[in-house]
């Protein structure tokens, strides 16, 4: 379980596959076996920001980036470098609104199943304490 929090940007970007411009997401708040929570602080550079909004794919991306974060951290215990991965489904997404420039995401991932590299999860995103955005979505590592 992770006891502190990991806000080095460039560290938690060693943890996913993703690199610039596509990292949507730059802190490790939370870590267990059941659940990973992530933050991203949204920028106007973003490729998905756009009218002074972080877009629905973004939204959809930065909660995909949050399981390959649990997936990237879970290698780098065992001094591994993070495996690249894809989504294998979305299930459901519901999007209450979309997050402003420079609002914080809070995103929770809750593991449901996870064998031989797919990883089911629930997902929330929080932004100012409320909750904007809700999936469940199956992840599944690239064979090497």
């Amino acid at each position: 379980m992770l006891t502190n929090h990991i806000t080095d940007k460039k560290f938690v970007q060693n943890l996913i596959p993703q690199k610039k411009p596509f990292v949507m997401v730059d802190k490790l708040l939370y870590f267990s076996s059941e659940k990973v929570v992530s933050g991203f602080t949204v920028s106007s550079e973003n490729l998905f920001s756009e009218n002074k909004h972080f877009t629905a794919p973004g939204l959809i991306e930065h909660m995909a980036q949050t399981v390959a974060l649990y997936t990237g951290y879970q290698y780098y215990l065992k001094n591994e470098p993070a495996p690249v991965g894809y989504i294998g489904s979305i299930k459901k997404v519901e999007i209450e609104r979309l997050p402003k420039i420079s609002e914080e995401l809070t995103t929770t991932a809750t593991i449901l199943h996870e064998i031989m590299g797919v990883t089911l999860v629930n997902i929330i995103t929080e932004c100012n304490g409320s909750t904007i955005a809700a999936s469940q979505m199956k992840t599944v590592i690239a064979p090497s």
